[in-house]
């Protein structure tokens, strides 16, 4: 059983199709990464995942349960098993570094508070972030509050953690912290969906890449494939900018 399953996923935003009929199955540890122009629809498509665009038509299913995206409970019990980190961190500006990683375990999830904080101080630490837990996010570097983003995201214990363009706004001396982090979470096998412009991260982190345009996996297959031998002529197009061949 996938562990992630979609099929026939279509969306709609400003009545425009944003995504426009997709299938995508994803195993329990693997890393599937989306590539593909601006406007073809990867970041919607982990923004209908979890929740945040209701899709027209289609079905998303967790480990064999469809969530029902009209409905609070389905909805909630879904939530308890995705979580998703955005290009901007959405830090808690109020908040401390710790209290932004332990606040929605605990007022959420309702989960004991010592225990959160154990968990979230773990956490913290392996992103490198164990001496910032009583700093502020204005105190810190962009790189450093995305790492926060991605421990916040790993305190809520999801079984798939998605992925959004986690780098594009950092500076490019940043950049190479925020992977390295991903990269260890992979060696962790955990399941990862993650659209990225960074192509020789996803070349090297991904089990599988999709390409989409135009609302639609237009080719899917190992970063190998998708790279060195495409097989469409909008993926060898689009492989050919990027790669300046």
């Amino acid at each position: 059983m996938a562990h992630l399953d979609i099929r026939g996923l279509v969306a709609r935003y400003n009545n425009a199709t944003v995504l426009d009929g997709i299938d995508l199955s994803i195993e329990r540890g693997e890393i599937v990464s989306l590539i593909g122009p601006s406007g073809s629809g990867k970041s919607t498509l982990l923004r209908v995942i979890s929740g945040l665009l209701p899709p027209r038509a289609g079905t998303v299913a967790l480990a064999g349960e469809t969530i029902n995206y009209a409905d609070r409970r389905s909805l909630r019990r879904s939530r308890d098993k995705l979580a998703i980190v955005f290009q901007q961190y959405n830090l808690f500006g109020n908040m401390n570094v710790l209290r932004n990683v332990m606040v929605a375990p605990v007022t959420i999830q309702k989960r004991d508070k010592k225990t959160v904080e154990a968990e979230a101080c773990a956490l913290l630490a392996k992103v490198g972030l164990a001496d910032k837990l009583n700093a502020y996010p204005d105190e810190l570097s962009g790189g450093q509050q995305q790492r926060v983003a991605i421990a916040r995201a790993l305190c809520l214990k999801p079984d798939i953690l998605l992925l959004d363009e986690v780098t594009s706004a950092l500076d490019p001396e940043r950049v190479g912290e925020v992977l390295d982090t991903v990269k260890m979470l992979a060696a962790d096998n955990m399941t990862l969906l993650i659209v990225s412009h960074e192509m020789g991260f996803v070349r090297e982190v991904s089990h599988r890449v999709a390409f989409m345009a135009d609302g639609k996996i237009q080719e899917m297959g190992p970063p190998a494939q998708i790279f060195g031998t495409p097989q469409q002529p909008r993926t060898q197009a689009f492989v050919s900018r990027i790669l300046g061949h």
